[in-house]
Protein backbone atom coordinates (compact mmCIF):
# COMPACT_ATOMS: atom_id res chain seq x y z
CA UNK A 1 0.00 0.00 0.00
CA UNK A 2 1.22 3.52 -0.81
CA UNK A 3 -0.35 5.02 2.31
CA UNK A 4 -1.59 3.45 5.53
CA UNK A 5 -5.13 4.61 6.30
CA UNK A 6 -5.39 5.32 10.02
CA UNK A 7 -8.28 5.81 12.40
CA UNK A 8 -7.77 7.26 15.89
CA UNK A 9 -10.18 6.46 18.70
CA UNK A 10 -9.97 8.93 21.56
CA UNK A 11 -9.26 12.53 20.56
CA UNK A 12 -8.22 14.03 23.87
CA UNK A 13 -4.77 15.55 24.36
CA UNK A 14 -2.78 12.41 23.50
CA UNK A 15 -5.08 11.32 20.70
CA UNK A 16 -4.93 14.76 19.08
CA UNK A 17 -1.14 14.75 19.39
CA UNK A 18 -0.99 11.35 17.70
CA UNK A 19 -3.23 12.58 14.89
CA UNK A 20 -0.96 15.56 14.30
CA UNK A 21 2.10 13.29 14.24
CA UNK A 22 0.41 11.01 11.71
CA UNK A 23 -0.70 13.90 9.50
CA UNK A 24 2.95 14.87 9.05
CA UNK A 25 4.03 11.48 7.74
CA UNK A 26 4.10 11.06 3.93
CA UNK A 27 3.09 7.39 4.00
CA UNK A 28 0.07 7.88 6.28
CA UNK A 29 -3.46 9.16 5.75
CA UNK A 30 -5.72 9.84 8.72
CA UNK A 31 -9.18 8.93 7.44
CA UNK A 32 -11.27 8.63 10.61
CA UNK A 33 -11.50 9.74 14.22
CA UNK A 34 -13.84 8.60 16.97
CA UNK A 35 -14.84 10.18 20.26
CA UNK A 36 -18.14 9.94 22.09
CA UNK A 37 -17.96 13.70 22.71
CA UNK A 38 -18.52 15.51 19.36
CA UNK A 39 -16.91 18.67 20.73
CA UNK A 40 -13.63 16.81 21.15
CA UNK A 41 -13.51 16.36 17.37
CA UNK A 42 -14.42 19.93 16.38
CA UNK A 43 -10.74 20.68 15.84
CA UNK A 44 -10.95 18.44 12.76
CA UNK A 45 -13.98 20.11 11.21
CA UNK A 46 -11.76 21.81 8.63
CA UNK A 47 -10.55 18.42 7.38
CA UNK A 48 -13.47 16.91 5.45
CA UNK A 49 -11.34 13.91 4.46
CA UNK A 50 -11.33 12.80 8.13
CA UNK A 51 -14.66 11.15 8.90
CA UNK A 52 -15.91 11.66 12.44
CA UNK A 53 -17.65 9.00 14.52
CA UNK A 54 -19.25 9.27 17.94
CA UNK A 55 -20.13 5.57 18.10
CA UNK A 56 -17.28 3.07 18.42
CA UNK A 57 -19.44 0.36 16.81
CA UNK A 58 -19.90 2.46 13.67
CA UNK A 59 -16.23 3.43 13.71
CA UNK A 60 -15.11 -0.19 13.58
CA UNK A 61 -17.82 -1.17 11.09
CA UNK A 62 -17.67 1.76 8.67
CA UNK A 63 -14.34 3.58 8.88
CA UNK A 64 -12.05 3.16 5.85
CA UNK A 65 -8.91 2.25 7.79
CA UNK A 66 -5.99 -0.17 7.77
CA UNK A 67 -4.83 0.62 11.31
CA UNK A 68 -6.26 1.87 14.60
CA UNK A 69 -4.55 4.11 17.15
CA UNK A 70 -6.10 3.80 20.63
CA UNK A 71 -5.85 6.80 22.96
CA UNK A 72 -8.88 6.31 25.22
CA UNK A 73 -9.01 6.01 29.04
CA UNK A 74 -7.24 2.90 30.28
CA UNK A 75 -10.22 0.59 30.70
CA UNK A 76 -10.92 0.73 26.96
CA UNK A 77 -7.45 -0.13 25.72
CA UNK A 78 -7.87 -3.89 25.74
CA UNK A 79 -11.46 -3.77 24.47
CA UNK A 80 -10.74 -1.68 21.41
CA UNK A 81 -7.42 -3.40 20.69
CA UNK A 82 -9.14 -6.79 20.56
CA UNK A 83 -11.98 -5.41 18.42
CA UNK A 84 -9.52 -3.86 16.00
CA UNK A 85 -7.38 -6.98 15.71
CA UNK A 86 -10.41 -9.19 15.17
CA UNK A 87 -11.57 -6.71 12.50
CA UNK A 88 -8.29 -7.21 10.65
CA UNK A 89 -6.71 -3.87 11.61
CA UNK A 90 -3.17 -3.17 12.73
CA UNK A 91 -3.09 -1.63 16.22
CA UNK A 92 -1.04 0.94 18.10
CA UNK A 93 -2.22 1.29 21.69
CA UNK A 94 -1.34 3.93 24.27
CA UNK A 95 0.26 2.92 27.55
CA UNK A 96 -0.65 1.05 29.63
CA UNK A 97 -1.80 -1.66 27.25
CA UNK A 98 -4.49 -2.64 29.79
CA UNK A 99 -5.47 -2.06 33.41
CA UNK A 100 -4.41 -5.48 34.67
CA UNK A 101 -2.72 -8.66 33.53
CA UNK A 102 -5.85 -10.72 32.87
CA UNK A 103 -7.07 -8.13 30.36
CA UNK A 104 -3.62 -7.99 28.79
CA UNK A 105 -3.68 -11.77 28.37
CA UNK A 106 -6.85 -11.41 26.31
CA UNK A 107 -5.01 -8.97 24.05
CA UNK A 108 -2.09 -11.37 23.66
CA UNK A 109 -4.52 -14.12 22.68
CA UNK A 110 -6.14 -11.82 20.11
CA UNK A 111 -2.74 -10.96 18.65
CA UNK A 112 -1.93 -14.66 18.40
CA UNK A 113 -5.10 -15.17 16.35
CA UNK A 114 -3.84 -12.57 13.87
CA UNK A 115 -0.07 -12.98 13.43
CA UNK A 116 -0.28 -11.12 10.13
CA UNK A 117 -1.18 -7.88 11.93
CA UNK A 118 1.21 -5.45 13.62
CA UNK A 119 0.45 -4.74 17.26
CA UNK A 120 2.55 -2.01 18.84
CA UNK A 121 2.49 -0.04 22.10
CA UNK A 122 3.37 3.60 22.71
CA UNK A 123 6.50 2.87 24.71
CA UNK A 124 8.19 5.86 23.14
CA UNK A 125 10.96 6.11 25.73
CA UNK A 126 12.59 3.07 24.17
CA UNK A 127 13.63 5.41 21.32
CA UNK A 128 15.62 7.78 23.57
CA UNK A 129 19.34 7.37 22.88
CA UNK A 130 20.34 7.26 26.56
CA UNK A 131 17.91 4.43 27.23
CA UNK A 132 19.14 2.50 24.20
CA UNK A 133 22.72 2.97 25.38
CA UNK A 134 21.93 1.61 28.86
CA UNK A 135 20.19 -1.37 27.27
CA UNK A 136 23.26 -2.02 25.10
CA UNK A 137 25.64 -1.78 28.06
CA UNK A 138 23.58 -4.34 29.99
CA UNK A 139 23.02 -6.76 27.10
CA UNK A 140 26.64 -6.62 25.92
CA UNK A 141 27.92 -7.74 29.31
CA UNK A 142 29.98 -4.57 29.73
CA UNK A 143 28.59 -4.09 33.26
CA UNK A 144 29.17 -7.68 34.29
CA UNK A 145 26.78 -9.27 36.76
CA UNK A 146 24.34 -6.73 38.17
CA UNK A 147 24.30 -6.76 41.96
CA UNK A 148 21.81 -4.04 42.86
CA UNK A 149 19.40 -1.68 41.08
CA UNK A 150 17.87 1.47 42.51
CA UNK A 151 15.48 3.56 40.44
CA UNK A 152 13.93 6.62 42.06
CA UNK A 153 11.43 8.25 39.72
CA UNK A 154 9.63 11.05 41.52
CA UNK A 155 9.65 13.87 38.96
CA UNK A 156 6.01 13.13 38.11
CA UNK A 157 4.65 15.98 40.23
CA UNK A 158 0.90 16.41 39.81
CA UNK A 159 -1.30 18.99 41.53
CA UNK A 160 -4.84 18.49 42.76
CA UNK A 161 -5.97 20.52 39.74
CA UNK A 162 -4.49 17.85 37.49
CA UNK A 163 -6.49 15.11 39.18
CA UNK A 164 -9.63 17.25 39.11
CA UNK A 165 -9.27 17.94 35.38
CA UNK A 166 -11.17 14.82 34.34
CA UNK A 167 -13.76 12.73 36.14
CA UNK A 168 -12.06 9.52 35.02
CA UNK A 169 -8.79 10.46 36.74
CA UNK A 170 -7.55 9.20 40.10
CA UNK A 171 -10.32 6.67 40.74
CA UNK A 172 -10.40 2.89 40.63
CA UNK A 173 -13.50 3.07 38.44
CA UNK A 174 -12.21 5.54 35.92
CA UNK A 175 -8.47 4.92 35.79
CA UNK A 176 -7.78 1.64 37.55
CA UNK A 177 -4.72 2.93 39.35
CA UNK A 178 -2.51 5.92 40.06
CA UNK A 179 1.18 6.65 39.59
CA UNK A 180 1.95 3.05 38.56
CA UNK A 181 -0.70 2.91 35.86
CA UNK A 182 -0.66 6.49 34.62
CA UNK A 183 2.77 8.04 35.07
CA UNK A 184 5.15 5.09 35.46
CA UNK A 185 4.30 2.64 32.66
CA UNK A 186 7.28 3.98 30.72
CA UNK A 187 9.70 3.35 33.59
CA UNK A 188 8.12 -0.03 34.34
CA UNK A 189 8.57 -0.94 30.68
CA UNK A 190 12.17 0.25 30.69
CA UNK A 191 12.79 -1.57 33.98
CA UNK A 192 11.68 -4.94 32.62
CA UNK A 193 13.34 -4.17 29.23
CA UNK A 194 16.65 -3.59 30.99
CA UNK A 195 16.51 -6.19 33.76
CA UNK A 196 13.63 -8.60 33.16
CA UNK A 197 11.07 -9.52 35.81
CA UNK A 198 12.13 -10.40 39.36
CA UNK A 199 11.43 -13.62 41.21
CA UNK A 200 9.54 -11.91 44.02
CA UNK A 201 8.58 -8.45 45.23
CA UNK A 202 7.48 -6.64 48.38
CA UNK A 203 5.90 -3.22 48.01
CA UNK A 204 4.31 -0.51 50.11
CA UNK A 205 1.81 1.79 48.39
CA UNK A 206 0.09 4.86 49.79
CA UNK A 207 -3.35 5.80 48.51
CA UNK A 208 -4.33 9.45 48.50
CA UNK A 209 -1.43 10.25 50.80
CA UNK A 210 -0.81 13.69 49.33
CA UNK A 211 -3.88 14.33 47.14
CA UNK A 212 -7.63 14.01 47.40
CA UNK A 213 -7.66 10.82 45.34
CA UNK A 214 -8.31 7.16 46.04
CA UNK A 215 -5.47 5.62 44.02
CA UNK A 216 -1.78 5.40 44.84
CA UNK A 217 0.39 8.53 44.74
CA UNK A 218 3.50 6.97 46.31
CA UNK A 219 5.01 3.50 45.97
CA UNK A 220 8.18 1.85 47.29
CA UNK A 221 9.07 -1.67 46.15
CA UNK A 222 11.88 -4.14 46.90
CA UNK A 223 12.60 -6.93 44.41
CA UNK A 224 14.74 -10.07 44.32
CA UNK A 225 15.90 -11.82 41.17
CA UNK A 226 16.64 -15.49 40.61
CA UNK A 227 20.39 -14.77 40.26
CA UNK A 228 20.57 -12.80 43.51
CA UNK A 229 20.26 -9.30 42.07
CA UNK A 230 18.15 -6.98 44.24
CA UNK A 231 16.27 -3.86 43.21
CA UNK A 232 14.41 -0.92 44.71
CA UNK A 233 11.82 1.09 42.80
CA UNK A 234 10.32 4.30 44.16
CA UNK A 235 7.68 6.48 42.51
CA UNK A 236 5.62 9.48 43.60
CA UNK A 237 3.51 12.30 42.17
CA UNK A 238 3.96 14.54 45.22
CA UNK A 239 7.63 15.48 45.30
CA UNK A 240 8.82 18.85 44.01
CA UNK A 241 11.39 19.01 42.72
CA UNK A 242 11.42 15.29 42.13
CA UNK A 243 14.25 13.21 40.75
CA UNK A 244 14.87 10.58 38.12
CA UNK A 245 17.91 8.58 39.16
CA UNK A 246 18.80 5.06 38.04
CA UNK A 247 21.78 3.48 39.80
CA UNK A 248 23.17 0.09 38.83
CA UNK A 249 25.83 -1.50 41.05
CA UNK A 250 27.60 -4.19 39.05
CA UNK A 251 30.74 -6.32 38.88
CA UNK A 252 32.46 -3.62 36.81
CA UNK A 253 31.61 -0.73 39.12
CA UNK A 254 28.61 1.59 39.17
CA UNK A 255 26.48 3.17 36.44
CA UNK A 256 24.31 6.18 37.22
CA UNK A 257 21.75 7.79 34.94
CA UNK A 258 20.60 11.14 36.32
CA UNK A 259 19.92 14.63 34.97
CA UNK A 260 20.11 13.27 31.45
CA UNK A 261 23.69 11.99 31.86
CA UNK A 262 25.15 8.48 32.01
CA UNK A 263 28.14 8.17 34.35
CA UNK A 264 30.07 4.90 34.63
CA UNK A 265 32.63 4.46 37.39
CA UNK A 266 34.29 1.39 35.89
CA UNK A 267 36.64 -0.81 37.89
CA UNK A 268 39.89 -1.79 36.17
CA UNK A 269 39.41 -5.35 37.40
CA UNK A 270 36.07 -6.88 38.31
CA UNK A 271 34.85 -6.42 41.83
CA UNK A 272 34.49 -10.18 42.30
CA UNK A 273 38.07 -10.84 41.20
CA UNK A 274 39.44 -8.06 43.40
CA UNK A 275 37.43 -9.31 46.38
CA UNK A 276 38.81 -12.82 46.00
CA UNK A 277 42.46 -12.01 45.26
CA UNK A 278 43.46 -8.75 46.97
CA UNK A 279 45.52 -8.82 50.15
CA UNK A 280 44.13 -5.42 51.12
CA UNK A 281 41.39 -5.41 53.72
CA UNK A 282 39.68 -2.18 52.65
CA UNK A 283 40.96 -0.86 49.34
CA UNK A 284 38.69 -0.99 46.30
CA UNK A 285 39.90 -1.68 42.74
CA UNK A 286 41.30 1.18 40.69
CA UNK A 287 38.54 2.89 38.70
CA UNK A 288 38.00 4.94 35.55
CA UNK A 289 35.45 7.74 35.65
CA UNK A 290 33.64 7.61 32.32
CA UNK A 291 31.01 9.97 31.00
CA UNK A 292 29.02 8.15 28.31
CA UNK A 293 27.57 10.47 25.66
CA UNK A 294 23.93 9.82 24.80
CA UNK A 295 21.02 12.16 24.19
CA UNK A 296 18.43 11.97 26.96
CA UNK A 297 15.86 14.20 25.29
CA UNK A 298 14.09 13.25 22.10
CA UNK A 299 11.36 15.63 20.91
CA UNK A 300 10.28 13.11 18.26
CA UNK A 301 10.03 10.07 20.53
CA UNK A 302 6.28 9.61 19.95
CA UNK A 303 6.69 10.22 16.25
CA UNK A 304 9.50 7.66 16.14
CA UNK A 305 7.10 4.98 17.35
CA UNK A 306 4.63 5.97 14.63
CA UNK A 307 7.32 5.87 11.94
CA UNK A 308 8.35 2.40 13.12
CA UNK A 309 4.74 1.18 13.33
CA UNK A 310 3.91 2.21 9.77
CA UNK A 311 7.27 0.91 8.51
CA UNK A 312 6.39 -2.43 10.08
CA UNK A 313 3.03 -2.44 8.29
CA UNK A 314 4.48 -1.53 4.91
CA UNK A 315 7.94 -3.14 5.02
CA UNK A 316 7.74 -5.70 7.84
CA UNK A 317 10.28 -3.77 9.93
CA UNK A 318 10.73 -5.15 13.47
CA UNK A 319 8.67 -3.28 16.05
CA UNK A 320 10.52 -1.20 18.60
CA UNK A 321 7.78 -1.77 21.20
CA UNK A 322 5.66 -4.87 20.52
CA UNK A 323 2.46 -4.50 22.53
CA UNK A 324 2.63 -8.07 23.80
CA UNK A 325 5.75 -7.05 25.78
CA UNK A 326 3.54 -4.57 27.63
CA UNK A 327 2.13 -7.42 29.70
CA UNK A 328 5.45 -7.64 31.57
CA UNK A 329 5.51 -3.98 32.56
CA UNK A 330 1.86 -4.24 33.54
CA UNK A 331 2.52 -7.32 35.68
CA UNK A 332 5.34 -5.50 37.46
CA UNK A 333 3.03 -2.62 38.39
CA UNK A 334 0.19 -4.99 39.30
CA UNK A 335 2.57 -6.90 41.56
CA UNK A 336 3.40 -3.75 43.52
CA UNK A 337 -0.25 -2.99 44.17
CA UNK A 338 -1.09 -6.62 44.97
CA UNK A 339 1.76 -6.79 47.47
CA UNK A 340 0.57 -3.59 49.15
CA UNK A 341 -3.05 -4.78 49.23
CA UNK A 342 -2.11 -8.16 50.69
CA UNK A 343 0.62 -6.74 52.95
CA UNK A 344 2.82 -9.60 51.77
CA UNK A 345 5.56 -10.63 49.37
CA UNK A 346 4.27 -11.76 45.97
CA UNK A 347 6.00 -14.08 43.53
CA UNK A 348 6.09 -14.05 39.74
CA UNK A 349 4.03 -14.86 37.84
CA UNK A 350 1.54 -13.06 40.05
CA UNK A 351 -1.93 -14.30 40.93
CA UNK A 352 -3.70 -12.20 38.31
CA UNK A 353 -7.12 -13.46 39.41
CA UNK A 354 -6.48 -12.16 42.94
CA UNK A 355 -5.48 -8.78 41.51
CA UNK A 356 -8.60 -8.56 39.34
CA UNK A 357 -10.84 -9.59 42.23
CA UNK A 358 -9.40 -6.93 44.55
CA UNK A 359 -9.64 -4.22 41.88
CA UNK A 360 -13.27 -5.11 41.21
CA UNK A 361 -13.94 -4.95 44.94
CA UNK A 362 -12.42 -1.47 45.14
CA UNK A 363 -14.50 -0.33 42.18
CA UNK A 364 -17.70 -1.72 43.68
CA UNK A 365 -17.12 -0.23 47.13
CA UNK A 366 -15.67 3.11 46.05
CA UNK A 367 -16.87 6.13 48.02
CA UNK A 368 -14.62 8.55 46.21
CA UNK A 369 -16.33 11.94 46.35
CA UNK A 370 -15.50 12.83 42.75
CA UNK A 371 -17.88 10.24 41.37
CA UNK A 372 -17.51 8.85 37.88
CA UNK A 373 -19.74 6.51 35.98
CA UNK A 374 -18.97 2.83 36.31
CA UNK A 375 -16.83 1.96 33.32
CA UNK A 376 -18.15 -0.67 30.96
CA UNK A 377 -17.25 -1.81 27.49
CA UNK A 378 -20.32 -0.10 26.10
CA UNK A 379 -19.58 3.55 26.66
CA UNK A 380 -18.20 6.34 28.77
CA UNK A 381 -19.80 9.52 29.98
CA UNK A 382 -17.06 11.93 28.92
CA UNK A 383 -14.71 12.52 26.04
CA UNK A 384 -11.84 10.11 25.66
Amino acid sequence: MDKVKVGVIGTGSMGSSHINNSLNLPNVEVTAVCDIDPKAMEKFNDRPNIKQFTCPDKFFAEADIDAVVIATPHFFHHTYAIRALDAGKHVLVEKPIAVHKNLAKQMVEAAARHPELKFSAMFNQRTIEAHKKIKDLIDSGELGKIQRINWTITNWFRSQAYYDSGDWRASWRGEGGGVLLNQCPHQLDLFQWFFGLPKKLRAFAYFGKYHNIEVEDEVNAFMEYENGTTAIFTASTAEAPGTNRLEIACDRGRLVYEDGKISFIRTVTTVSEHTAKTDKRFGIPDVWNIEIPAESFCPTQHKNIFINFFDAIQNNAPLIAPAIEGIRALELGNAMLLSAWQDATVEFPIDSDAFESKLNELIATSRYEKKVQVVSNEGFDKSF
